[in-house]
């Protein structure tokens, strides 16, 4: 069983990782996500309260049905929730916010264009100037190490460059607020860890608004400032962890004992929750 002053450290955790803050690029305030069915209403989300701070790495981490992928998809303005409010820059949400780049878990794209105007799409529905960003989604498809494969299609590619192109897309436009629903869950391990490295680059030079939603413990703690917990049925925040690792982080940082101390809390937390087996 678990002390009282353990307990009562963790309320204080997460009480302090609560607070108000200032520069907070988006608010949420007692959200709360309620769906009708035939079979009665069913709330996926619940009592929500959570700044996204500017230039913030916020992973939201828990296990599937948890209500990750709603709550993203109510800060992207895709759905309205049904309690509570979200405000970005300190103003309610009315819709999709300006500045927004997306990555889903499939890529999405369109296998009669090229991966250059697949890139480009993004441009097009905000009837940007093509020509003028041509040069822009060149660098990111070399960055992410796509060069040479601009003229090719969507089904010639594999799936780890296909999430890549995605990526490229949701960035061409340079957003400042960058929402990822787990893009790596469905690529083999090494391309996830070669990715994981590209993004926590990307992060590093550009210091965008990320909020990134995983199924990995591991995942998590490299990418992130903070890991928000979610339990399931319905999703409400159990702990927020701020991760205090250094920048830039190599892979080898998985290794060391800081990083195994945050991975084992989170574990041994899930487990409390019934959500992970330690034995």
């Amino acid at each position: 069983m678990m002390s009282t002053s353990a307990t009562a450290l963790r309320r204080q955790d997460h009480a302090m990782s609560q607070t108000t803050d200032a520069a907070a690029y988006v608010r949420m305030a007692d959200v709360g996500m309620t769906y009708a069915s035939a079979r009665g209403a069913f709330t996926a989300l619940d009592g929500i309260d959570l700044d996204l701070r500017r230039g913030e790495f916020l992973s939201l981490l828990g296990p599937s049905g948890c209500g990750k992928s709603t709550l993203l998809k109510c800060v992207a303005g895709l759905e309205r929730c049904t309690a509570g409010r979200i405000d970005i820059l300190g103003r309610p949400m009315d819709g999709p916010p300006e500045g927004l780049g997306v990555v889903f878990q499939r890529d999405i794209l369109l296998d009669w264009r090229t991966i250059l105007d697949n890139v480009l799409l993004t441009a097009e529905f905000q009837r940007r100037d093509l020509k003028a960003l041509r040069p822009r989604a060149q660098a990111l498809l070399a960055r992410f190490g796509l060069d040479g494969f601009e003229n090719r299609h969507p089904w010639e590619l594999s799936g780890g460059m296909r999430q890549r192109a995605a990526i490229c897309r949701a960035l061409l436009v340079d957003p400042d607020l960058l929402l990822m629903d787990e893009p790596f869950g469905a690529l083999d391990a090494m391309t996830r860890d070669d990715l994981n490295v590209e993004l926590a680059r990307l992060w590093q030079d550009t210091r965008k608004t990320v909020l990134f939603i995983t199924h990995s413990i591991t995942e998590a703690v490299f990418l992130s400032d903070r890991v928000v917990m979610l339990s399931r049925n319905p999703g409400r925040i159990v702990e927020v962890i701020d991760i205090d690792l250094p920048r830039p982080r190599p892979l080898r940082i998985r290794e060391t004992p800081e990083f195994g101390r945050y991975t084992a809390r989170i574990r041994h937390r899930f487990a409390e929750l019934g959500v992970l087996k330690e034995e």
